[in-house]
């Protein structure tokens, strides 16, 4: 094995690597927490083998602090709702077959009302569980106990031990979508101008006809609407972990940053889309020639590879944490969307010329060059400040909203008291 391939598989090295893995954070935390809430309940419950604690903590656990919460919350207030349902049924009637399809279909209405969301089902678990016991009061606040103390361990371990905040390995998913859509481009830029069949008598034998290319290019392009969702979900547990975290001071503007900027990338991933779309039917239209002639197809490839980088240094921007970083990002960023721009102009310009020559091509000539100028609006600083700002601003007035209808309801209440 070489040195570097050794250096790859450090112990260091696979430390940082599975540190940064949310699913091995994930299974280790939840190990813990489900271990110690047994041992916990072995001492309080008077269940031989109370395993309803280190369950609840397994699905309390949770990668964020904030899904740890609202876990808990869920959780318990399912098993609650359960129990009382039991306890009712066993006082008015035992245990038959319509009785625990009275109990089932109870649960299940009721937990639809008390919004456990994804705990329904545990609702009807809780009361059949119950409810076919002999001791009916014992087993039910057992049970409650027992789910307090998973509920209750797995919310102090992501207290005490406070889950790692996601925000770079988010921000890595954003930089990879940036880059994947930067080779895309580079690889559309380079087929711009190879011919679909090889001149008379040079001998030369084309890989494969340009329509052929440029519908493989539209497929990859297609696939990136996956890559966004990918990405989102990573999104969405690090605006997770943002919440109730006591080690951000300015989470709002840590989601809102990285949020705009997927939500530029998905709006430039659908643009690109459009474009690809573009040059496959320019490609259908001339079979048997190249795309554009040599000095067009170079500008346009110019354009589109300075698109690239464009994306790529936005990427980066919208990820940086220091401001010194950020700062050298915006300054790549609008470097590239100038070198951009100019290539875009000079390749607008062969376009418009070439047009004289294929007026019936005008259309997906101007087609092209608007997908450009869309990709390039959407990265502009300016763009992204009022977009932010926007944001902002809508995320303040809901918090004062929110803040209003709490107040007023507690005015409400105590003026009733």
């Amino acid at each position: 094995m070489s040195q570097r391939s050794a250096a790859s598989f450090s112990p260091a090295r696979l430390w940082e690597r599975w540190r940064r893995d949310p699913s091995v954070v994930q299974t280790v935390r939840s190990t813990a927490a489900a271990t110690i809430s047994y041992v916990v309940a072995l001492g309080l419950s008077s269940e031989p083998a109370p395993l309803t604690a280190p369950l609840t903590a397994l699905l309390v656990v949770q990668v964020t602090l904030y899904s740890t919460l609202k876990t808990s919350l869920r959780r318990v207030n399912s098993v609650v709702v359960g129990v009382l349902i039991a306890i009712a049924f066993s006082v008015l009637v035992g245990l038959t077959w319509w009785s625990l399809a009275l109990v089932i279909l109870a649960s299940l209405v009721v937990g639809r009302f008390v919004r456990v969301e994804e705990f329904v089902p545990e609702v009807a678990i809780s009361a059949m569980l119950v409810l076919g016991v002999t001791q009916v009061a014992d087993t039910a606040w057992d049970r409650v106990l027992e789910t307090l103390i998973g509920a209750v361990v797995g919310l102090l371990f992501n207290v005490v031990l406070v889950p790692p905040v996601w925000v770079d390995t988010a921000g890595d998913s954003i930089v990879d979508l940036a880059r994947q859509m930067r080779r895309l481009l580079l690889d559309i830029g380079d087929e711009l101008t190879a011919p679909s069949e090889p001149e008379p008598g040079d001998g030369s034998v084309p890989s494969s006809e340009p329509f052929e290319r440029a519908a493989a290019r539209l497929h990859e392009a297609r696939r990136l609407d996956n890559d966004v969702a990918d990405v989102d979900a990573a999104l969405r547990q690090a605006e997770d972990s943002l919440r109730l975290n006591p080690r951000v001071k300015e989470g709002l503007l840590h989601r809102i940053v990285l949020r705009t900027g997927l939500d530029t990338l998905e709006i430039s991933a659908v643009v690109l889309r459009v474009l690809a779309r573009t040059l496959t039917d320019l490609a259908k239209h001339r079979r048997g020639a190249a795309l554009f002639r040599r000095d067009t197809g170079a500008a346009v490839e110019e354009a589109l590879r300075g698109l690239g980088d464009a994306l790529v240094s936005f990427g980066v921007l919208v990820t940086s944490n220091a401001s010194d970083g950020a700062e050298r990002a915006e300054s790549r960023l609008i470097s590239d969307l100038a070198s951009t721009r100019s290539a875009r102009d000079r390749a607008a310009g062969l376009l418009r010329e070439d047009a004289r020559h294929a007026p019936e091509l005008w259309q997906l000539y101007g087609a092209l060059v608007a997908d450009i100028d869309r990709v390039l609006d959407e990265l502009d600083p300016d763009h992204r400040g009022r977009r932010l700002m926007e944001e902002l601003d809508r995320n303040t007035r809901a918090r004062q909203e929110r803040r209003r209808r709490v107040t007023s309801l507690t005015s409400r209440s105590r003026s009733g008291g």
